[in-house]
């Protein structure tokens, strides 16, 4: 249990990519962390494949303060996130106070409308590399990049890394 006491929040939107949600999802639950499921205002969202998932709250009745972590599975849900302006900034705001932010494939996508890539190192799904490239970022091939509290992968095969990096991340933040 080495998470008890933290709260992650994981974002929803339909077109998700079921392993990138699911699988942080009930491994840092695994750790003693309590997950929430923060959608775009929808209760229910479904996945590439059309598997369902409930969010928990809408991105605007949070905020960063109430989470230790935001997490962001790829998939086309990406997409469909940025144009929510409350999801946004959750995003931004938990970067900015240095919480913990993950993103990995198409995830990319939320960094760069929340403008948080400017001078990083990270990674994504490689048809998303010039779009974080023209975000800022310095875009590197690897199955997890770790710049400050900024952790990025590119696919469903890098989530145990990703994974391993997310609860490292969320140790030395105690």
């Amino acid at each position: 249990m080495r998470l008890k006491g933290k709260t992650i929040a994981i974002l929803a939107e339909n077109m998700y990519q079921e392993m990138e949600l699911w699988v942080p999802y009930y491994r840092l639950k695994e750790e003693g962390a309590e997950v929430k499921v923060v959608g775009t205002g929808a209760k229910s969202y479904t996945s590439k494949m059309g598997y369902p998932v409930n969010a928990d709250v809408s991105a605007e009745e949070v905020k960063a303060g109430d989470f230790d972590a935001v997490i962001i599975p790829g998939g086309y849900a990406p997409d469909l996130m940025r144009r929510s302006g409350a999801m946004i900034k959750l995003v931004k705001d938990a970067f900015q106070s240095g919480k913990v932010v993950a993103a990995i494939c198409h995830a990319g996508w939320m960094l760069c409308s929340a403008g948080v890539l400017k001078g990083k190192t990270a990674t994504g799904f490689h048809s998303i590399k010039d779009d974080l490239v023209n975000a800022g970022a310095r875009y590197v091939d690897q199955e997890v990049v770790v710049d400050g509290n900024l952790i990025t992968s590119r696919e469903p095969k890098d989530l145990p890394a990703f994974c391993r990096e997310i609860i490292k991340a969320l140790e030395k933040a105690s």
